[in-house]
């Protein structure tokens, strides 16, 4: 404000009495009141006030322009404390409602770490609160009785909505992995269940949505079943290696069978007792620094590979990605790491 009034009074000395500018001060409480504080816009105005007093005392204008310029000064840095005042309020709302999306979101979905008997599963789950709304990342675990079952998924849109939709793929899930028998059965429940809420949708005016899922059984012996609905293929990390597990030509998403004849298929993958799997949604994947490049990811699990973190792998990718993009998120970040479950830990 000092250096704004400084550099108005010297033009206003240049110019000379023919063109006046230090009325354009009047202007300065509503610029700090659509940026600062409402504190900050009240001593803005007070200092315009006090300022344009002075210059019009100063260049010696009568009595009554000085009483006429302060009250107008006066009326419009009131204007602008009430304007801001207004925008602060409406930002608390805003914020408290994200925040509260957020908090739904991790009620959705299970605190970490998990264990079941075939498997550790650790991560991160980190919903945005800074962006325009929160988005619908989810993730669950669910013990079947041909083992365990874990879900990754996007939902495609953010707000309310998408949550909704989050929370009833959810619900399918933890149902549909203890009935059906096969993984394909389970994402054809999963499919179905996408397909009615977006019918619902469409009655209600709101956009339909797609959703990308990795679904993964874990059943006896050192292999792994998946089903990717256009997600991202996890990562194995294993004998001081970090690769990424080819799962074929990825499926349409959820809410998108019907667009093809082709049935989704399951494939299987190794993972061998004392491997890690990581897995991920695309917060990570699309993540960019302040030069717009992507997050390499499968080069840092590489570098963890050879030299395992100090911490836990999930954590350590979640401060590396905060440190790379030198920002908060923009957008929902889900970390999973998989790990068997040492023989006897369960019944222990």
């Amino acid at each position: 404000m000092v250096l704004i009034t400084a550099a108005v009074i010297a033009l206003d000395l240049t110019t000379g009495p023919v063109v006046r500018l230090f009325p354009l001060l009047i202007f300065l409480p509503a610029i700090v009141s659509g940026l600062g504080t409402v504190r900050q816009t009240i001593i803005a105005s007070a200092w315009v006030v006090v300022a344009e007093s002075g210059i019009i005392g100063f260049t010696g204008a009568a009595l009554d322009d000085n009483l006429l310029a302060t009250a107008c000064t006066a009326v419009f840095g009131a204007l602008s404390v009430a304007g801001c005042r207004y925008r602060v309020r409406r930002e608390e709302e805003v914020h408290r409602l994200r925040s509260a999306a957020a908090a739904l979101q991790r009620l959705i979905v299970r605190p970490l770490p998990l264990r079941t008997a075939d498997i550790v599963v650790n991560g991160v789950y980190q919903p945005v609160e800074e962006d325009a709304m929160v988005g619908g990342d989810m993730y669950e675990v669910a013990v079947s009785r041909l083992g365990t079952r874990v879900l990754i998924a996007d939902v495609q849109g953010k707000g309310i909505p998408a949550i909704g939709t989050a929370l009833a793929v959810l619900g399918s899930f933890r149902e549909a992995a203890y009935r059906e028998d096969t993984l394909t059965g389970l994402v054809s429940s999963l499919e179905n269940t996408v397909v009615r809420q977006n019918t619902f949708a469409a009655q209600t005016g709101e956009p339909e949505r797609l959703v990308t899922a990795l679904v993964l059984d874990f059943g006896t012996g050192t292999l792994v079943e998946a089903v990717n609905c256009g997600h991202i293929a996890p990562y194995v990390i294993a004998d001081g290696h970090a690769l990424q597990v080819n799962l074929g030509e990825p499926a349409l998403p959820l809410g998108l069978a019907s667009l093809t004849d082709t049935p989704r298929g399951g494939v299987r993958f190794a993972f061998p007792p004392g491997a890690t799997l990581v897995l991920c949604t695309d917060g990570v994947t699309e993540a960019r620094d302040p030069d717009g490049a992507f997050y390499p990811l499968e080069e840092r699990l590489r570098d963890w590979a050879a030299a395992p973190p100090p911490g836990p792998l999930a954590q350590t990718l979640a401060e590396d990605l905060r440190a790379f993009t030198g920002s908060v998120p923009r957008d929902d970040i889900a970390i999973l790491t998989l790990t068997r479950t040492a023989p006897g830990l369960w019944e222990a």
